[in-house]
Order: structure tokens, then sequence, then C-alpha cells
């Protein structure tokens, strides 16, 4: 069983390094809704580049969504317990992904 102390500061360091980076996207995203260029290349690239933004922002608020998840079953006393078959999550899944709620047999 996880120490899931130690685990829950980590996923505060770790929730609150997502809101940051999530916040600085959107940021920069508000910052660039000005029409895009007049010329035809830089448009491709300006708009490329808003299509990278918007891939980072989404996978940051999605695994800002999990770290959430995790922390709220620390504190219903549920982590390390699979949320589909409640079977116990491997301590060594749990070290390479702190907020796993499956186990690797229903992962896959």
């Amino acid at each position: 069983m996880p120490d899931t102390q130690a685990v829950r500061e980590h996923l505060l360091v770790k929730r609150a390094e997502l809101e940051e980076r999530v916040q600085r996207i959107d940021a920069d995203l508000r910052r660039r809704e000005q029409p895009l260029s007049a010329d035809f290349g830089e448009q491709v690239t300006e708009q490329e580049n808003l299509d990278a933004l918007y891939a980072i922002e989404s996978e940051g608020r999605l695994e800002l969504k999990k770290v959430e998840r995790a922390l709220e079953r620390i504190g219903r006393g549920e982590y390390a317990v699979c949320s589909r078959c409640g079977g116990p999550i491997g301590s060594a899944r749990l070290a390479a992904l702190p907020y796993a709620d499956t186990c690797i047999a229903c992962a896959d």
C-alpha cells in the first residue's frame, strides 16, 4: 500500500503545476484571438500553432481532472483500489501514474 500522504502531497504539487500551465495557455490563446495574418503562409503557421496550443490545453485539463479524481479517492480512502473490479492497483502502476484509477488488467 503506497504512502497516501506522500502521494497526496505529490498530487497537490502536480495539480498546481497543471493549473498554472492551463492558465498560461488560456491567456496565450486569448491574446491570439485576433484575426489571422493576411499572408496565407503565415496563416497556416498561425493556425498550426493555435491547434498545438489547443491540444496541449486539452491534455492539461484532462490530466488535471485525473489528478482531482485521485485526490478525491485518497480523501475517501479508495486510493489504490481499482474503480472497475475493486481489486488492488499495483504499486508499480501507481508509481508510474499516481492518478491511475484502474488496475493494469482493467486498463487493457
